[in-house]
């Protein structure tokens, strides 16, 4: 873990040319375009940003420390632009987790029209904004997450009782819990390891993910249950966001509108590329029948109240059904 001197100094050391509006960008990802959904948001802010006069830093992954120190430089108005998961959102309002609730959400273009429709992103500000930082975007790292793992293929949770799972965080441990099956808490930079020595026997991502961080040659079957949407969260410091000029704002709302649009544009052919990918790599792709499809949503629902309030939950419900 780097230390709060360590990291005031390298964030000293990338300022802007004086008289520039300076905008560091913390990835969370390689800088790929081509599998990283966060990347394609970050480079096409940073573009927009650059050609309407702001001098833009980009920070590789974990450069000023892991997801818990970036929410502290980006509350304490120390960086600008923080890509993070969406469980740092949460940390400062809970209600954020409720775009992650299993099996709520059809697709992606569901779960935007019921943000619209709901003002959801709007309700989670008004928690995390009093706390020094606001979300600016929901960022897409690929369509509905699939289960994969090293031992098996997976049509029903039965088949899944003696595996366990890496989590990424309390949440994915109450949804394994329904199904019937075992977790574990794991960073995703101990994952591959992790996946070698047994410690877990799978994950739930987006199909491209074993390319993005090297698991592709240690798992050996993926199940497209379309499980969540996954996202993570672009943030910004809301002390920084407040000082910015009139024109300023409005030229960094545009950036942020042009790296959602670019976004999602990504997620229309990510997948397909990546299943295509799987299948060179070896991996069996295992599709749901309806039957088993319906047995996993009925269990999954049963981890919504383990996750969020009642009342919280009517609150996605509700948005959700009024965008369908």
């Amino acid at each position: 873990m780097k230390s709060i001197g360590g990291i005031a100094a390298l964030l000293l050391a990338l300022a802007a040319p004086v008289g520039a509006q300076e905008v560091k960008i913390a990835l969370d990802s390689p800088p790929d375009a081509v599998r990283s959904g966060s990347y394609v948001f970050a480079k096409a802010l940073g573009d927009h940003l650059k050609a309407t006069g702001f001098a833009v830093k980009e920070l590789p992954v974990n450069a000023i420390g892991g997801e818990s120190e970036r929410l502290d430089q980006t509350t304490q108005g120390l960086l600008e632009v923080n890509l993070a998961d969406l469980a740092r959102a949460a940390q400062l309002n809970k209600l954020t987790f409720g775009f992650s609730l299993p099996y709520l959400f059809d697709s992606l273009s569901h779960l935007d029209k019921a943000d619209a429709a709901g003002g959801l992103l709007a309700k989670v500000n008004e928690g995390v904004t009093p706390k020094g930082a606001r979300v600016v975007a929901l960022i897409a790292v690929g369509g509905g997450t699939g289960i994969f793992n090293t031992k098996r293929e997976i049509n029903k949770p039965e088949d899944m009782a003696d595996l366990r799972i890496r989590a990424l965080d309390e949440n994915q441990m109450k949804l394994f819990k329904a199904w019937g099956t075992n977790g574990v808490v794991i960073t995703m930079p101990e994952v591959a390891n992790a996946l070698q020595t047994g410690i877990a026997s799978g994950y739930i991502n987006p199909p491209f993910v074993p390319f993005l961080f090297g698991h592709a040659s240690i798992l050996k079957f993926y199940t497209a249950a379309n499980v969540i949407q996954p996202l993570r969260v672009a943030m910004v410091s809301e002390d920084w966001y407040k000082k910015l000029t009139p024109e300023r704002k409005a030229a960094f709302d545009a950036g942020v509108a042009k790296g959602v649009a670019a976004n999602r544009e990504w997620v229309k052919s990510s997948d397909q590329q990546a299943l295509e990918q799987l299948s060179k790599a070896g991996i069996k792709i295992t599709q749901l029948t309806p039957g088993n499809r319906k047995v996993f949503q009925e269990r999954s629902h049963e981890s919504w109240g383990a996750i969020l309030s009642a009342p919280d939950v009517k609150l996605f419900v509700d948005a959700s059904a009024k965008a369908r």
